[in-house]
């Protein structure tokens, strides 16, 4: 029988790392996790193994050592081993130092190990990141390798790290909890920092202090932002903060001077383009419309081309429109098919497009490019400046008709001398007094209106020609006896950015559309008017008077009667405000109580939304509750339409109230 050796507790062995085991007494039963693990493992390859795991022998049945040792305490630096030695780092026998521990109950030290220690503080921890940093000049990178943490978990560290030591000292004293810490290191200006903190009042959340630190940059997804795009925004110089602990949405635009000259630089090259491209007198880029500018805007017009012409054209779309039918299911052409396609566009391409701009109208106009509230640039063209108008025609002066007539040498002529006499030839042709003229007149609209009243059809004309002058040729405002006007209000000095909206661009694409149809010269209107087809005619007809819709509801211009014909306007058009309008932390959500925001989830979202929702800081509230309410269609009060009472309910409806009658 051979003697077994006792080892004394408190010796230091080398183990093989195949002859450690998990010890079934050691307290902590939760499994390490991956991460733990991973760093263990990074931390030994860069530092080895700083503390020597404990253990004690393996006892088999029989009362006999096993040659293997339980890992009382270090579970973890096991396996991190094992993982290096999965990744052939090092050897599965590889030698780990231990020390025996055979004197006390294993279950108890590792329980001790657990318990009796203090973690470090985490301002500690992002101090000593932030030491590493500056006096090893270790990367993020390189931190992360021998920690066994993502470069992005450094980079926090690190910036937290940098965060002004007052804020950090009042951190340690739990005057900031680690979110607000956080806020305040989104930006490393230690003055920033602290002049934020003095400024805060009950609202202390990380929001409220993010958006403190950065209300004077400009935020990614700003229209100017979206414009010059953050690379040339670097290109220039420029920087763009990084929330290192939230979602920043690309973050914030720093130099908010360097910002504005980009976007005016960006915006005049636009303008310049489009002049140089297409003839204009005069382009400028703004980043507002100028409502107020009070030129004249002209619109393109069709492009008349000859009967042949039109006539090859017409034929040229006829074969590519039925080529593209009967091909429309094969997604590789016939190498003839598509050669025969690309020359029919290409014939057509020399038709140029159906509408133009008058080659007067281009040399005297000009173009503004605007800068959307959507980020992009639109191109409004054909405005002509007062300046730049075409000289009136000279009037002749018929003052001197009226005058006396004289001789060449200045004596008055025969008729002159004698009056009476001219008088009495002139009688039949001498003109009408004012008085009766203005008789006659009153007679004459008397009849004219008698006579358009009992002309539904033709009423209808005098009307739409009526709107369409005072819409399409401002300054011709006199071209049409029927005197009715629309005051079409300024909704942007409501809503600033409306006219953006769904439905404002629809407005305008609409606009267009009509302006490019109606003739350039007001008097000609009628004429176009006169030869639309009832269709065409209510087409035209709406679109005027929608313009002067105003249902904005005004404390200090109250008009209820008004307001309550908006509704009823609401319900006979069917209005769906969901086409153009959603409930965002900006539009609605932002601007209202936190009641009334729980009060539009309950409605849009269910209760249940609502109250994971109750707990949050308006900022937060107002955030959750637009991603709650997204595709849901709901809207506040003063949105919905009034529903009629003669609707026919929908099965979804039908089915809703009997189950609710059950």
């Amino acid at each position: 029988m051979n003697a077994v050796t006792v080892i004394e507790s408190g010796s230091v062995l080398e183990v093989p790392l195949n002859k450690l085991k998990k010890s079934p007494r050691n307290a902590r039963k939760t499994p390490h996790s991956e991460a733990a693990v991973e760093a263990l493992a990074a931390s030994i390859a860069a530092k080895g193994l700083l503390q020597a795991p404990v253990v004690e022998p393996e006892v088999g049945e029989d009362g006999q050592p096993t040659g293997a040792y339980l890992v009382t305490i270090g579970e973890g630096r096991r396996l991190a081993l094992l993982l290096r030695a999965r990744r052939k780092e090092i050897r599965k026998t590889e030698p780990v130092r231990c020390v025996v521990d055979t004197a006390n109950d294993p279950h108890e030290i590792s329980l001790d190990e657990n318990v009796t220690r203090s973690d470090m503080h985490p301002a500690d921890q992002f101090e000593a990141f932030r030491r590493l940093a500056e006096e090893k000049g270790w990367g993020a990178e390189e931190i992360g390798a021998r920690f066994g943490v993502s470069t992005h978990v450094v980079r926090q560290r690190l910036r937290l790290g940098a965060v002004a030591p007052r804020l950090m000292g009042i951190y340690r004293e739990g005057g900031l909890t680690l979110d607000q810490l956080m806020a305040f290191a989104v930006t490393e200006d230690h003055a920033r920092q602290e002049q934020v903190y003095e400024q805060l009042s009950f609202n202390r959340s990380g929001s409220a202090i993010r958006r403190a630190m950065t209300e004077a940059k400009v935020h990614a997804g700003e229209r100017r932002a979206a414009f010059v795009g953050a690379e040339a925004y670097g290109e220039a110089g420029g920087t763009v903060l990084r929330d290192l602990f939230t979602e920043d949405g690309g973050g914030w635009f720093e130099g908010v001077g360097l910002l504005e000259r980009l976007v005016a630089e960006k915006l005049a090259r636009m303008a310049a383009e489009v002049a140089a491209a297409e003839g204009w007198k005069w382009a400028d880029g703004v980043t507002e419309y100028p409502h107020g500018h009070g030129f004249r805007r002209v619109y393109p017009s069709r492009v008349t081309r000859s009967a042949e012409d039109e006539a090859l054209k017409a034929s040229l779309s006829e074969e590519l429109e039925a080529l593209s039918d009967r091909w429309a299911a094969v997604e590789d052409l016939p190498a003839e098919v598509e050669a025969r396609v690309a020359e029919l566009e290409g014939e057509l391409a020399t038709f140029g497009e159906d509408y133009a701009y008058d080659p007067d109208d281009i040399a005297r106009g000009g173009v503004f490019v605007v800068l959307g509230y959507d980020g992009e640039a639109r191109i409004e063209r054909g405005l002509i400046r007062p300046q730049d108008e075409a000289p009136a025609p000279e009037v002749k002066d018929e003052s001197s008709e009226d005058a006396p007539a004289t001789g060449e040498d200045g004596a008055l002529d025969p008729e002159e001398q004698h009056p009476e006499a001219a008088e009495r030839e002139e009688d039949d042709a001498a003109p009408l007094s004012e008085g009766l003229v203005l008789d006659l007149n009153a007679y004459r609209t008397v009849g004219l209106r008698d006579a358009l009243g009992a002309d539904p059809n033709l009423a209808l004309a005098a009307l739409a020609h009526a709107l369409a002058v005072k819409t399409f040729y401002p300054p011709y405002e006199q071209a049409s006896c029927v005197d009715v006007k629309v005051v079409s209000s300024y909704l942007d000095g409501h809503a600033p950015g409306v006219s953006e909206s769904p439905a404002g661009r629809r407005i305008a694409e609409r606009h267009e559309a009509w302006a490019k149809r109606l003739p350039q010269e007001a008097a000609e209107a009628w004429a176009f008017v006169m030869g639309l087809g009832s269709g065409d005619l209510l087409g035209l007809l709406a679109h005027c008077a929608s313009l002067g819709v105003s249902a904005v509801r005004n404390a200090m211009d109250r008009k209820p009667a008004a307001w309550a014909h908006a509704d009823a306007l609401a319900e006979a058009v069917g209005l769906d405000m969901t086409r153009t309008w959603a409930p965002t932390a900006a539009s609605y959500l932002g601007r209202v109580t936190k009641a009334r925001i729980a009060e539009a989830v309950t409605e849009g979202a269910g209760a249940a939304a609502a109250e994971r929702l109750a707990g949050l800081k308006k900022p937060e509230m107002a955030e959750a509750a637009e991603a709650a309410l997204e595709g849901t269609g709901w809207l506040p009060e003063l949105l919905r339409t009034p529903k009629s009472e003669t609707e026919i309910p929908s099965e979804a409806s039908v089915e809703s109230a009997a189950i609710a009658a059950e």
